[in-house]
């Protein structure tokens, strides 16, 4: 999961960033509204966090012309201010959900993954399974053939993004947009090397990550 943060306080949002990359998201940061549109424009993101009030471009504009431009994805909006008349803006502006500054972050999370499960309609909203490797998305308990087995965030989210995508072909570009944020190189690999950490800890008999040369992974879809 890919998540744009477009938040102009820096304290906040290294706050937000660092909390979200603990979970397990990749977390781009935007500064101004213009930088976030300009990101928006060319990744792919899962989600938005949006502070209202941003030097230029405001957060309720930018929402407006995202939403413009076709872009569907979840908007949490974040903002000191807390009167029913501006959290009735942020939702007709194109916003999913309002939070009022201070925030706890645990509030922020979990407000972000009910947006989410929405947004992507996860027929069992809390839980994802395929075959005998199943995770859940609240607690982030994961087990394979029923035994539990402990992964690390970054771990978490490589799986969840392959669960996400059973019996469908990812290529490690799609991953590193996914799991990691912008600032790594797309020759980079990361995503080897946290692959082959996954798959000791889930597919030890090699037989649910099929490697598709030339092309990335695929989680075998159970038959």
């Amino acid at each position: 999961m890919r998540i744009l943060v477009v938040e102009d306080d820096a304290r906040i949002a290294s706050f937000v960033v660092k909390g979200l990359k603990q979970e397990g998201y990749a977390a781009d940061h935007a500064p101004d509204g213009d930088t976030a549109l300009a990101l928006a424009s060319t990744t792919t993101y899962d989600a938005a966090v949006v502070d209202v009030m941003l030097p230029g471009l405001d957060g309720l504009s930018l929402v407006r012309r995202l939403r413009a431009q076709g872009a569907g994805l979840p908007v949490l909006f974040l903002s000191a201010r807390s009167s029913v008349e501006d959290r009735v803006k942020g939702l007709q502006a194109g916003g999913d959900d309002y939070l009022t500054k201070p925030f706890a972050f645990a509030e922020l999370s979990a407000r972000l993954q009910a947006l989410i499960r929405r947004a992507t309609r996860v027929p069992e909203a809390t839980r994802l399974a395929v075959g005998d490797v199943a995770m859940d998305l609240v607690t982030r308990a994961v087990t394979v053939a029923g035994a539990p087995v402990e992964l690390q965030p970054r771990e978490f989210a490589l799986l969840e993004y392959l669960l996400r995508h059973p019996g469908r072909p990812v290529t490690k570009t799609m991953i590193l947009e996914h799991v990691w944020d912008y600032s790594f190189d797309p020759q980079t690999n990361v995503v080897d090397v946290l692959m082959h950490r996954l798959r000791a800890k889930v597919d030890p008999d090699k037989s649910r990550i099929e490697t598709v040369r030339g092309v990335g992974y695929v989680f075998k879809a159970p038959k």
